[in-house]
């Protein structure tokens, strides 16, 4: 079969379907040719999810007739020297307006600040129509028109009308988070705006207009330097979290970009605070010299190739650990505003009007833990987390009354005013309160305790008096007895026991009791998966939290004043503390201005 040259219409259909998958990526193109252009207003209006109609208006440079001329033709830029690796700016390939045009109906009108008209030119299929001159502001407006027309098999790919303009969307939303001086407007055929006002150097501002006035409550700046590789942006605290990765944005040179192992990293360094199925918010940026980054990995420019990546996803990971250990063990304010919604949505209801002649005659479970408030707590975390501790029932405390008890001290959380439901600790603050699970607070705990001694000392263990025999297939057995050593630091002392069956001499003294058959057999399952993936080494600090859960304070036991006080010293002190090792929130806090409002008192 003889080889032939292709024409320059295919040509630009094959590069099109590359560059242009859907209408998002013709959107993403043109925004980026009007930043280059130093737009600081860009609009964009669709119809038909982009297929139908979309307008690119900016008030950019514009272009002279002989470069509009040649800025339809392929491989043709004014962005691009003769250094591949030295790329400062959005576009550089000079591909995407003759592939929007081999697809579509395009024209483009332009004009710069000193011409006296415009000009503007049309493709349809890829057949390109003289210039000629046109009425037009400063700038460049870019209409496509009937996306794909050109080769109908495309349009079946396509989504609905309403994912196509969700995708664009997103696209507008990157833009305007890298660009915070940028004014941004995008208009549907629904008749909905979405509009992004400058806000110039306040790039905060600019993040809560895309992810919501929350986040700015609930963020983390981070600010972190590792061989002139600068990362800054802001995180979010642990339990502001969300179902899916859509709120992760980050940017390289100011460029968005959706790569993997930069995803990967945002998810490793949170993998002990959030809970699976679970997404942190973070919105990070990323300025290296252009040397050391490659962008021109794919035609669409969203994937990026680091000359050191493990230079850089080890800064990313340290950088928001960092953070988090600074701060992140605050509550997320999602938390009380769900509370406060609840209550007004009528959700809580009493069982019935409070009166004399209903109040029981003896002293409520809110009143009996109300006394022996007075004490100052001296209780040690020690002491709260011994086995008897947890095990013997509360000591009666003197008898005394809530209104005996003492103004709040000056601690972040509060002092203890009751216990409810056998589970959750109320204390009050300086100005509101809050309330704290137990359990997931002491299995916080725990887990710091015992990753510090992966790092230090091992965890104290207590000896069984029998050793306790689990029954496992002989593979388990073997990965058990592989990692004896690092399961010996933890506490959790083990013995193979024939060839079936692994004997439990010692268990970490702070667990106190514990099912230490179940523990055995799931950390069994657990090493089994990893072995075959990033191996037990890494995970280490994972299998502790496995051994926290099954040993923390459990829902239902009665506490005392001073063991109550003393975990919440406790976790002042420790950081992370604000959520479990499964990323559940530790406690929640009110402020007085929100109780004050359910009660119409402000």
């Amino acid at each position: 079969m003889a080889i032939k040259q292709l024409s320059e219409t295919l040509i630009n259909q094959i590069a099109a379907g590359e560059v242009i998958e859907r209408p998002a990526s013709a959107a993403k193109e043109l925004i980026e040719n009007a930043l280059d252009a130093g737009a600081t207003r860009i609009e964009i209006a669709t119809a038909g999810g982009g297929k139908t109609l979309l307008r690119v208006t900016d008030n950019g440079a514009g272009m002279q007739p002989a470069d509009l001329e040649l800025a339809v033709k392929r491989h043709c830029t004014s962005k691009l020297d003769d250094n591949l690796f030295d790329i400062r700016t959005l576009g550089f390939r000079g591909e995407a307006l003759p592939s929007i045009g081999s697809v579509s109906r395009l024209s483009i009108t332009t004009r710069t600040a000193g011409a006296t008209e415009g000009a503007v030119i049309t493709i349809a299929g890829g057949r390109t129509d003289p210039i000629r001159p046109s009425p037009a502001n400063t700038g460049t407006v870019v209409e496509v028109r009937d996306l794909f027309f050109a080769t109908p098999a495309r349009l079946k790919f396509m989504k609905s009308e309403k994912a196509e303009a969700s995708a664009i969307s997103d696209v507008v939303r990157r833009m305007a988070i890298a660009f915070p001086k940028v004014r941004f407007v995008l208009s549907g055929s629904d008749r909905t705006t979405l509009e992004f006002p400058a806000t110039g150097d306040d790039r905060l501002a600019r993040m809560a207009q895309v992810l919501g006035k929350e986040f700015r409550d609930n963020a983390i700046e981070i600010d972190a330097e590792r061989e002139d590789i600068q990362l800054t942006g802001f995180a979010g605290v642990p339990t502001y979290n969300r179902g899916n990765s859509l709120q992760q944005y980050v940017f390289v040179n100011g460029r968005p970009v959706q790569d993997k192992q930069l995803l990967s990293a945002i998810r490793a360094a949170y993998s002990e605070t959030i809970p699976h199925g679970r997404y942190p918010v973070a919105v990070l940026s990323i300025t290296l010299d252009p040397a050391l980054v490659d962008v021109n990995v794919h035609p669409a420019k969203s994937d990026v190739r680091f000359r050191d990546p493990g230079l850089i996803r080890g800064l990313i990971i340290g950088a928001i650990r960092q953070a988090l250990a600074r701060e992140g063990d605050r509550a997320s304010t999602t938390g009380a505003s769900g509370m406060m919604q609840a209550f007004r949505s009528g959700q809580y209801r009493p069982h019935q009007p409070w009166s004399a002649e209903s109040s029981p005659s003896r002293p409520t479970h809110f009143e009996t833990m109300g006394r022996g408030l007075s004490e100052t707590p001296q209780a040690s975390f020690a002491a709260f987390t011994a086995p008897s501790a947890r095990t013997a029932p509360p000591s009666p405390e003197p008898d005394r009354t809530i209104a005996d008890a003492p103004a709040p001290q000056s601690f972040p959380l509060g002092a203890v005013r009751a216990q409810l439901h056998e589970n959750y600790i109320v204390a009050q603050t300086q100005d509101g309160l809050v309330i704290v699970d137990q359990h997931a607070a002491h299995e916080r705990l725990v887990f710091e305790t015992m990753r510090t001694a992966l790092h230090s000392k091992p965890v104290a263990a207590q000896a069984l008096l029998i050793p306790e025999i689990v029954d496992l297939s002989e593979d388990d057995c073997d990965r058990l007895m592989t990692h004896a050593d690092e399961l010996g630091r933890l506490g959790l002392g083990i013995e193979r026991f024939g060839p079936g069956a692994i004997a439990v001499r010692e268990t970490p003294a702070m667990l106190g009791e514990m099912d230490a058959a179940g523990l055995v057999r799931q950390l069994a399952d657990e090493i089994a998966e990893w072995d075959t993936a990033n191996g037990l080494a890494s995970r280490l600090e994972y299998l502790a939290a496995t051994m926290a859960c099954h040993g923390s304070v459990r829902s239902g036991r009665r506490m005392r004043t001073e063991e109550m006080n003393a975990l919440l010293r406790q976790m002042e002190a420790t950081p992370g503390s604000g959520q479990c090792n499964h990323g559940r929130p530790t406690y929640i806090e009110l402020k007085l201005s929100d109780i004050e409002r359910l009660f119409g008192r402000s």
